[in-house]
């Protein structure tokens, strides 16, 4: 078995173990295309067969990992059709309810939307990367919200998780945090001067650029592979 180390500072068992497989791939140490063992990964890691099982499942769901019945699992190169199709359907969900965020969101919604936009900046501002994508999801999830679609909210929420197993995000690519604050910006005034069209059209132009650094960057980690 591959030498992989088990992060401490994960939620979770089954956080930990999708961390250690991710950074286990990413560094060479499981190959894409190889089968390895649920049993050996356990006793690697040393912990249970069930979070290893958890995190494999995840994986599996994102498209990293094949499970195969009775046998192990095998790795998946990723790929940036996974990316594109995930990016579709936030444009298809986030896009119009940007425009309902604008036409139909309450001052008090409004208001929140504004603050999680103002601390994206003074994250932004002290490089706290951890407090900046924090704040970034937590903005999106409030737009939604404001929309009116909190099933929506927990679909996208979901699709992230996904696309942040996929590959690095678009800061591994020079994108400073302060750009990506720059990008949010024009929704935020347009959902606050209840312009709809303005607001739909700045979230489509935010995600489309977003697409764009992530197939880009998982091009890079796959060449480098």
């Amino acid at each position: 078995m591959p030498e992989l180390v088990l992060p401490q500072e994960a939620d979770s068992l089954a956080d930990a173990v999708v961390e250690a497989v991710r950074t286990g791939v990413a560094a060479g140490e499981l190959a894409p295309g190889t089968t390895y063992s649920v049993y050996q990964l356990a006793d690697l890691l040393g912990v249970s067969r069930s979070p290893v099982r958890e995190g494999l499942l995840r994986l599996a769901e994102a498209g990293l990992v094949e499970i195969l019945r009775n046998r192990g699992f095998r790795v998946l190169p990723p790929r940036a059709d996974d990316i594109e199709e995930i990016i579709g359907i936030r444009l298809a969900l986030e896009a119009p309810a940007a425009r309902r965020a604008a036409e139909l969101g309450t001052p008090e919604q409004h208001a929140t939307i504004s603050s999680a936009l103002g601390t994206m900046a003074a994250a932004a501002a002290r490089g706290d990367e951890a407090s900046f994508w924090a704040a970034d999801r937590s903005l999106h999830d409030l737009l939604l919200r404001a929309s009116g679609r909190p099933r929506t909210a927990v679909i996208i929420e979901r699709l992230r998780g996904t696309t942040a197993l996929l590959g690095p995000p678009t800061t591994a690519s020079g994108r400073t945090l302060a750009e990506i604050h720059a990008e949010h910006e024009p929704i935020v005034t347009a959902v606050l001067a209840h312009d709809g069209p303005a607001a739909e059209a700045a979230m489509r132009t935010h995600l489309e650029a977003t697409a764009h650094l992530l197939v880009a960057n998982l091009a890079g980690t796959v060449r480098s592979a």
